[in-house]
């Protein structure tokens, strides 16, 4: 097997961001139209109970960590996690004020992977948390690097899609370290982790696709065959942000992949930046 020779190439910062999402622009945040502000939606669903499961998956191997840097960056992850978990919970909690069941489906979510705790061993876990963690990584690259997907939409929740995706790349190789430090690198490792890539995806996105269209469905306003054409657009032709994840997909099914092979630090260079301008964001909107 291909001796994996990268490792993560940043530090991550837990940030203590928060943001004002109303109920009321929660399913027109996006000038794009209703189905893709509800795909967006359907997203957020999965964040509280995923995270969890990303930081009980890490935390099943701490202890067993020798390398000092990679326990520092095991630390600030979780604490990444936490706040996604903590701000996507506020996300929810507009979407279910406005009237969506989505308190339905996140108990969906979070029972699917209490049962994956339960029945799956740790190691594979461990695996589901790279899969997926590589996943948001890669959409949050399109994100930050297509500024049409959220060109004019509602500041916060804009705000909030785009500090997760910073950060998701900030920290996309921490999983990976944990995996390669613990799991020898054999056919064996190289099996589970590419098996569980692809089941993992059919799972994910088997829940993402009703998730999607029942919130469409609920909404009070039209979405229409343009809404629908601008959401295919977006996802898949013009900006097209599923169709450029697909090679990143791909990619991950090389021998000795590493997600830091992809240098693509200079997309969260200001984040520093963006943090500041947030915080104060938070303060204006409650004066």
């Amino acid at each position: 097997m291909s001796k994996v020779t990268f490792k993560n190439m940043v530090e991550p910062v837990r940030r203590n961001l928060k943001f004002r999402l109303s109920k009321e622009d929660a399913d027109n945040w996006n000038p794009a139209g209703v189905p893709f502000t509800q795909f967006m939606n359907a997203l957020s669903i999965f964040f509280p109970a995923g995270e969890r499961f990303f930081i009980d998956s890490i935390r099943n191997y701490r202890d067993d960590i020798e390398d000092e840097q990679l326990k520092k960056e095991i630390h600030q992850f979780i604490g990444q996690e936490a706040m996604h978990t903590r701000e996507h919970l506020v996300y929810n909690q507009a979407l279910i004020d406005a009237g969506f069941p989505v308190d339905m489906y996140m108990n969906r979510v979070e029972k699917l992977l209490k049962n994956v705790q339960k029945f799956i061993p740790k190691h594979v876990q461990l695996a589901v948390t790279m899969a997926l963690e590589h996943l948001t990584a890669s959409l949050g690259e399109v994100l930050l690097k297509d500024p049409a997907l959220m060109e004019g939409a509602e500041e916060n929740f804009k705000s909030v899609w785009l500090w997760h995706a910073m950060e998701e790349i900030e920290h996309k190789g921490v999983a990976f370290d944990v995996w390669n430090s613990v799991m020898p690198n054999n056919p064996y490792t190289y099996t589970v982790r590419v098996v569980t890539h692809v089941i993992a995806h059919l799972v994910f996105w088997s829940l993402v696709i009703p998730f999607h269209i029942n919130l469409v469905r609920k909404s009070n306003k039209k979405s229409g065959v343009k809404g629908w054409y601008k959401c295919f657009q977006y996802l898949w032709t013009k900006p097209g942000a599923l169709r450029k994840i697909m090679l990143e997909l791909v990619k991950y099914f090389r021998p000795g992949f590493h997600p830091w092979q992809n240098d693509n630090r200079y997309l969260f260079n200001n984040i520093d930046e963006f943090a500041k301008k947030a915080d104060l964001n938070y303060e204006k909107s409650a004066a």
